[in-house]
């Protein structure tokens, strides 16, 4: 069903909200796991910093979250078809929930160094690598075809929300009660996860591969994408996202406190201008987007974000640089909306969860990025670093322009038996 095929109705029905209470339980799982994230991102960063002084040990604790993706983000695709999904999602959910009770109980006693980050962040990005091929998967099964890229808006909606005020909240957090009352609240929100996770009545088909290894499986995805030019481009621009755009964000707490002048409270304000950003991006998506643009919104959406970063480093004053920071969250709402929307709406249901586990692992490409734009900062300090690295990311797609050329001529044919999208 193509986009020039659509009649009005089928316009609405693209918009209309989900009616289904399992999707609204999987987007309350979403929002707790994204508040987590973002709020222990600002406080790890900063207690980091505080403590060591080094840029590059704050962009390498945020790297160990994205490792994961990169490391196991394949396996965990291929595995999601062989579990209850439902089962495997509160086993997700318990493995967070004990890293957070653990950090409390350390941080409590004076006693958490920062090895004691680096493996909880090791951990919780493994937990966190499973959302696409786990969580997101369910969501799409429970909403179908033609409402996941409103499905996914309001997803990105959640994980925007929490962009704007989870770093507020942990800045506020961090700086009246310590780092361990910010644990205390990943603890609490854990809880709420867990609880919206045991209502799920979603129930999973088990596939038992037989003779077809999980290496195989992944094999077979592999193979998909490299005979189709659209598959080739979608992940070919995520990767350039996670590499040269996504690691910006270790640096804002470092542009905050020595370009800036802020403390905890005023870096975690204008951190959560991203957020503020997001939640307009997720939104026009949900009102403006039909299935003919969004290939030229995914790429577009990166191309903002690029341009937008090198424009934050570069700006002498927080309400300037927070301005910036909002209209980076535009691209980046708009990006990881679309990005989960076209693989998903690409592939056949039995393919999906597979190709969204290699999504994944482009995702995980990011520890490229947090590396170099690391080892950058230390060189040539953090300003400098996410210049480079915003116009590092232009070029690249640039270049990769005949990958991703064209890739929405054609809507792709939602009850087609084979993938679409032009083949090598």
């Amino acid at each position: 069903m193509t986009e020039q095929k659509t009649g009005q109705g089928d316009v609405h029905r693209h918009r209309r909200l989900p009616a289904a209470a399992d999707f609204w339980r999987l987007w309350v799982v979403g929002l707790t796991m994204f508040a987590v994230r973002w709020i222990e991102m600002l406080v790890v960063a900063v207690f980091a910093y505080q403590v060591t002084g080094s840029a590059f040990i704050v962009t390498m604790l945020t790297m160990l979250r994205i490792l994961p993706m990169a490391l196991f983000g394949a396996f965990m695709g291929s595995a999601t078809d062989r579990i209850d999904r439902r089962r495997g999602l509160l086993g997700v959910l318990l493995v967070l929930i004990s890293t957070s009770v653990a950090l409390t109980m350390l941080a409590s006693t004076g006693r958490l160094e920062i090895w004691h980050l680096a493996v909880s962040a090791f951990i919780n990005g493994a937990a966190w690598a499973t959302d696409n091929s786990l969580r997101r998967i369910m969501i799409g099964d429970v909403v179908g075809v033609d409402q996941m890229a409103t499905a996914m808006a309001l997803d990105a909606g959640a994980n925007n929300a929490t962009r704007m005020v989870g770093p507020a909240i942990g800045g506020v957090l961090f700086a009246t009660a310590g780092i361990q009352a910010a644990f205390v609240m990943s603890v609490a929100l854990y809880l709420i996860a867990i609880a919206a996770a045991f209502g799920l009545g979603y129930r999973n088909t088990i596939t038992h591969p037989g003779a077809v290894s999980m290496l195989g499986h992944i094999g077979e995805g592999v193979s998909q994408v490299w005979r189709s030019r659209k598959l080739t481009g979608i992940y070919a621009v995520t990767a350039i996202f996670n590499i040269f755009g996504w690691p910006f964000y270790s640096l804002v707490p470092v542009i905050g406190k020595d370009n800036l002048g802020l403390g905890p409270e005023g870096i975690g304000i204008v951190s959560s201008m991203d957020g503020v950003g997001a939640i307009f991006g997720a939104a026009a998506v949900v009102f403006f987007a039909r299935p003919s643009h969004y290939h030229g919104g995914y790429v577009g959406a990166v191309a903002l974000f690029q341009v937008m970063l090198t424009a934050f480093a570069l700006m002498p004053h927080a309400v300037l640089a927070g301005s910036f920071l909002t209209l980076t969250g535009v691209g980046g709402a708009c990006f990881g909306v679309m990005q989960t929307t076209l693989i998903y709406r690409a592939v056949t249901p039995s393919m999906r969860a597979r190709m969204l586990g290699l999504l994944s692992v482009c995702i995980g490409l990011g520890p490229i990025g947090f590396l170099q734009v690391g080892l950058l900062a230390e060189a040539i300090g953090a300003r400098a670093a996410i210049v480079t690295i915003g116009l590092e990311g232009l070029v690249a797609l640039a270049l990769t322009w005949p990958l991703w050329r064209g890739g929405g001529e054609a809507a792709i044919e939602l009850d087609e038996p084979a993938l679409a999208g032009p083949v090598r």
